[in-house]
């Protein structure tokens, strides 16, 4: 078989010839822990990749002139891995001496998601799974329209038949405990996410406050999560999910979310969290994570004081302290009345722009990617739609990533005389003076070019307002 395997995959160049006599021939010995990871990117946004354990920097696979890499590993332990193809990254497994073989299109990064090769089924389940919860996530919205037990109906009948999906594939690809972990927990958190969203969410689209009608045991899904598991506190699906928990939780006093609240909220999650997580260092991490959104957040220079003070005090990680420090510190550089420091931005003609010298009247800035076209077109038709209800604003669209000629070609369709397209030639410089964290960020500057609001989202529903 592996002979009809090997003929095959030369004729279509789907594997490299290596990794296939490693998978087809070779015998591994106990104490071998070798592995390969090769592929190829279609529209790479760089040239290489970055392999990462958690937050560990492990390696810097660089593409060659077909834009294909291959990586062997003396040594890799069996587990979950990430790579990053600024700015997108994604999971993938190994197992003990897997040879997988990555193909992915950046303009489209999750749905083109394939491997093949040692170790590809477990892999392919994993995605496909991500992209089921991605559709999911598309039409949710609608979902928190229907009363209490419809939803509750829709929402257990499809984790059930998604269920079944898993355990059938379980069952015919046989992984291990570790990566069950991983499975389950994707599987389980993206309805439970969705189960902690509702009453809130179907409050802001419906102005009905439904939580009284909520089953007696609505929330006893929570029971079943292990808030103290260390091998989660970098996967995404795990913190996503802590992250609407507390917020639903906090959220549970106070539905109208004015500004006034965000910090007794925010005190609030570092209380439950050192209540909920025993494991110091699954607690150290997420107080990190609450600290870090606070900053982004709220910049309010009397609870600052105060919310660090409660920070400090729960928090035992110290280095991380220092870490936290610094942010704040930058933050401060963006506060009300100061100056955007400056980045390296060129406009259409690819010449560097001074970017003080755009700002003559009330302007909005905000940031995309091309690897995120969807929310592009949202924030351009949500930016041209301010600009003709306030045609005395500006709005300044920065791109962050991408080559110029298609930078240029995708801001074709997106024409006003007050849009200013400009494109960032250094994010790493840009994420760190601007702190520009999630793709969600905007800024409102004064006609004077001074900062009116640092931390703003384009969507934000009160943006007309701020604007004034």
């Amino acid at each position: 078989m592996c002979s009809n395997i090997l003929h095959t995959s030369i004729r279509y160049g789907l594997l490299p010839l290596i990794t296939l006599l490693f998978s087809c021939q070779k015998k591994f010995e106990p104490t071998d822990y070798s592995a390969y990871f090769s592929g190829e990117i279609q529209n790479p946004t760089s040239n290489y990749i970055l392999f990462f354990k958690d937050n560990d920097l492990l390696d810097t696979i660089f593409l060659d002139e077909n834009n294909r890499f291959e990586k062997k590993f003396d040594s890799l332990t069996p587990g979950l891995y990430i790579y990053r193809i600024n700015p997108e990254f994604q999971y993938v497994y190994f197992d003990k001496n897997d040879s997988l073989h990555l193909r992915l299109n950046s303009r489209d990064f999750d749905h083109s998601i394939i491997f093949s090769g040692r170790g590809a089924e477990k892999n392919n389940f994993l995605m496909n799974l991500t992209v089921k919860n991605l559709v999911d996530e598309s039409t949710r919205y609608e979902n928190y329209d229907y009363d209490v037990n419809q939803f509750t109906r829709f929402i257990d009948s499809t984790h059930a038949a998604r269920t079944t999906y898993y355990l059938r594939s379980k069952a015919v690809i046989g992984w291990d405990p570790e990566f069950d972990m991983y499975a389950k927990t994707k599987l389980d958190l993206h309805f439970y996410s969705q189960k902690e969203i509702y009453p809130i969410a179907h409050y802001v689209r419906t102005k009905k406050d439904i939580r009284e009608q909520l089953p007696v045991d609505y929330y006893a899904f929570r029971n079943k999560i292990d808030f103290n598991n260390e091998k989660l506190i970098r996967y995404s699906s795990f913190t996503k999910y802590l992250a609407i928990m507390l917020s639903s939780i906090s959220d549970e006093s106070d539905l109208d979310f004015d500004s006034e609240t965000k910090f007794d909220k925010n005190i609030t999650k570092l209380h439950i969290v050192d209540t909920l997580i025993r494991n110091e260092k699954v607690k150290n991490t997420v107080l990190d994570n609450i600290a870090l959104i606070y900053l982004l957040e709220d910049q309010n220079l009397n609870n600052n004081d105060k919310f660090f003070e409660a920070y400090f005090k729960l928090s035992t990680d110290t280095t991380q302290h220092r870490e936290i420090v610094k942010i704040q510190n930058a933050v401060q550089n963006l506060k009300y009345e100061n100056r955007l420091p400056k980045v390296d931005l060129v406009d259409i003609d690819e010449k560097s722009v001074d970017f003080k010298k755009l700002i003559h009247k009330k302007t909005l800035m905000f940031v995309w990617t091309k690897n995120g076209l969807a929310h592009a077109e949202a924030s351009h038709k949500r930016a041209l739609d301010l600009l003709e209800k306030r045609p005395d604003i500006q709005v300044i669209s920065v791109c962050i990533d991408g080559e110029h000629q298609e930078w240029k070609d995708l801001i074709r369709p997106y024409k006003h005389p007050n849009l200013i397209e400009l494109r960032c030639t250094d994010f790493n410089d840009m994420k760190d003076k601007w702190i520009i964290t999630k793709i969600q960020r905007s800024i409102i500057l004064n006609k004077d070019g001074s900062i009116q609001e640092a931390f703003v989202n384009i969507f934000d529903r009160n943006i007309e307002k701020l604007l004034e």
